[in-house]
């Protein structure tokens, strides 16, 4: 059998729970893969310069990492966890239905805050749900949870295809255009070719209406929120519904799913089955009593794994964002619609990535995993440094790329949770630092684009790649220690420990040792 029964026995258990997860995390793929062909009509409609529309992505960006960091507070109790994932999938669909409304630069920056802030609360929630729920068995289901990301990015393009222009009626701009597309390259993930009519241009005969695709994109992210409600209606969370006492989870079941090595104290869970000291934002983790005491390794794992997906996070936003870029430029100089496919492969290649890593992660440690894909990342890289002048690796290698950092976001979740044994903030942390990496390093590697030349965004990745494989390195030294001085403790306390009481005579006398004393009393009885 592919799978061990045991895990199939625990995802039928908790399949409805599982599978909204997966479909909040398809909305988050929907959201974020929409922006780069939809740019022009954006910019046409808000009658904005390219700088400003630039102003309003990066608002979303930064509220995606506000989002991140604090939506791991609503993870103490299910019914608000179930809460702020309904509401900020409504949110989304909600700024897909008013964004061909937002006539107005400002306006617009609003509903992309909002959807960013959405955006961050869902990845937070997710991630800390599933962990919560499979705990050291969580690796294979978040590598289909992250795979439910690249659905939505491929889905979220082909949908906006048919509906966009290529150009923008009217429009008198002055702008020079190698400095609009430089700029709008260094800012943004997703290629688009960006032309700037002459104020002496005809008018296009037939014009897309991109509004169509946005309602549209509203319209499939609509049972998101409903698939959330419907399970919150089965929890019995739904305060205004009859017989809506909250349901206790089989207290015997969970003991026998998430059983503690011996000498681990395990917190008592909630009515809704999640631990009250666990996940939280990220300034409550540093504030939380319980960690006073914990040796030092215990946060040198946090802020290791954290520069980890800063790093490769970093990376898959840079080339995502770039490679366009490279790829039109000396000495590639690939046709606009040829180089335009790379982007279009590269989260394939991550799709693609992130499903095949789901039975890699049921027959491989996640560690090993990571060395793989990590080394991976760092090879594919230079070969693509070495022949930089060679069109067909360059396909080549974006799907290389794409296949080899799909899954080191779930894996490296999943192997530092493991480390801390699910007792700490790990996840938070984790995804507000790769957040942090894929926003700063998408803008410094793009002002070095622009000083240095497009052939400086493989060297930066490279660089970049180099690092976290080093980072890596450190978060297994850094394991090994923290399981040696954890041990040591363990081991010391065993020791200090005063022994047991002793039992009653009468309890401890065994029933051999009754028939030799019974038999000695007859002896003295008959000598004497």
């Amino acid at each position: 059998m592919l799978i061990e029964e045991r895990i199939l026995t625990l995802f039928r258990r908790n399949c409805q729970h599982t599978l909204t997860y997966w479909s909040v995390f398809f909305s988050f793929g929907l959201s974020i893969a929409f922006l780069g062909p939809t740019i022009q009509d954006l910019k046409c409609q808000t009658g904005s310069t390219l700088q400003e529309i630039t102003w309003v992505f990066f608002s979303q960006q930064f509220c995606l990492l506000i989002g991140s960091s604090i939506g791991g507070a609503f993870t103490k109790t299910l019914f608000w966890a179930l809460i702020a994932l309904f509401l900020s999938s409504l949110i989304i669909s909600v700024v897909f239905a008013i964004i061909p409304l937002c006539y107005n630069v400002l306006l617009l920056a609003v509903a992309m805050a909002a959807s960013g802030l959405a955006m961050g609360i869902i990845d937070t929630i997710a991630n800390i749900q599933l962990v919560s729920i499979y705990k050291k068995d969580s690796a294979i289901f978040l590598q289909a949870l992250h795979f439910f990301i690249g659905l939505g990015a491929l889905v979220s393009p082909l949908i906006a295809d048919p509906f966009i222009s290529e150009h923008c009626p009217g429009s008198n701009s002055t702008e020079n255009a190698t400095e609009i597309i430089h700029h709008f390259r260094s800012c943004f993930r997703s290629p688009v070719i960006l032309t700037e009519s002459s104020p002496h241009s005809e008018p296009l005969e037939e014009k897309a209406n991109v509004a169509y695709a946005f309602w549209i994109m509203a319209l499939i992210n609509l049972p998101v929120p409903i698939a959330v409600f419907v399970l919150m209606y089965q929890e019995k969370l739904l305060p205004f519904c009859p017989n809506s006492t909250p349901r206790l989870l089989d207290k015997d079941e969970l003991a026998m799913e998430t059983k503690a090595p011996e000498g681990t104290e395990i917190s008592e869970p909630d009515d809704a089955g999640f631990h009250h000291g666990g996940h939280g934002n990220i300034f409550s983790c540093c504030m939380n009593g319980s960690l006073r005491g914990l040796p030092v390794t215990f946060f040198g794992i946090h802020i290791l794994g954290g520069l980890v997906l800063f790093m490769t996070e970093g990376i898959m936003g840079v080339y995502a964002g770039f490679v366009y870029t490279y790829a039109v430029s000396a000495p590639m100089s690939l046709h606009a619609k040829m180089a335009a496919y790379l982007n279009c492969i590269f989260w394939a290649a991550v799709t693609a990535g992130r499903l095949v890593s789901i039975p890699l992660s049921y027959r491989f440690r996640s560690v090993h995993l990571l060395v793989v894909n990590l080394a991976g990342v760092i090879v594919t890289l230079l070969l693509l440094l070495i022949l930089y002048t060679n069109r067909v690796f360059l396909f080549v290698g974006t799907t290389l790329l794409g296949l080899f950092i799909s899954s080191v976001f779930p894996c490296l979740v999943a192997y530092t949770e493991d480390i801390l044994e699910y007792r700490g903030c790990a996840t938070t942390v984790l995804v507000t630092t790769a957040g942090m990496g894929e926003m700063t390093l998408q803008v410094l590697v793009g002002s070095l684009i622009q000083k240095k030349g497009t052939y400086s965004f493989l060297v930066c990745g490279l660089a970049i790649g180099c690092l976290g494989f080093v980072f890596f390195l450190s978060v297994i030294l850094c394991n090994h220690i923290h399981r040696n001085l954890t041990g040591a403790s363990k081991k010391a306390a065993m020791v200090e420990a005063p022994p047991a009481p002793a039992p009653p005579a009468s309890e401890k006398v065994a029933p051999e040792q009754k028939v030799a004393v019974i038999q000695t009393e007859s002896f003295k009885c008959d000598s004497g």
